[in-house]
């Protein structure tokens, strides 16, 4: 019984933020966010918010990763509190693990049999619509037998990450590495 009223409060809470949990104007199926009222620290939403993810890792292949998600999240999140989006640029620099995040369908079932379609593609495509540059590692590429043909149209590919990783924050994009 004392189980039954733990996950039933864990339920109850999870109900009562999801309602605060808003999709945003920019990218709306994806990124998700919180809204703060009136933060200590303050946006500055003059600035330009050049950014790089570095995303070198994934998880469960029947799901969206939640780390190339993050790119929408962010412009959803700053477009909302008022960062005009043409002062946002955003770079997603994909490698390791996530290579095979950026798969065609037909390619993505080869590496997971048990799935007919890869889950990132939507969002990719979303990304890129939005002026997101998707970088895949070549080096990465080439360990795991990735192709151009094999990847989604929008992905851009590299030397290797650590260059375009260089190279960006050379042009002064700030990283973000989870």
């Amino acid at each position: 019984m004392k189980k039954l009223l733990v996950l039933l409060g864990f339920l109850i809470t999870a109900v009562c933020h999801s309602q605060d949990f808003k999709a945003g104007k920019v990218i709306p199926d994806y990124g998700k966010t919180f809204e703060i009222k009136n933060p200590d620290y303050k946006t500055d939403t003059n600035s330009k918010l050049k950014v790089v993810f570095d995303i070198g890792r994934s998880f469960n292949p029947a799901e969206t990763n939640k780390l190339i998600e993050t790119a929408a999240r962010f412009l959803n999140m700053h477009e909302k509190a008022g960062v005009d989006r043409k002062n946002m640029k955003v770079a997603l620099v994909i490698h390791g693990s996530a290579t095979n995040d950026v798969l065609l369908d037909e390619f993505y079932q080869e590496k997971n049999p048990t799935l007919e379609t890869n889950p990132n593609i939507p969002l990719l495509k979303a990304l890129a619509e939005n002026g997101v540059d998707i970088i895949l590692c070549g080096q990465s590429a080439a360990f795991h037998k990735i192709t151009k043909d094999k990847a989604q149209r929008d992905v851009q590919f590299a030397l290797s990450a650590m260059t375009a990783l260089v190279q960006l924050q050379n042009d002064n994009y700030r990283l973000i590495n989870f």
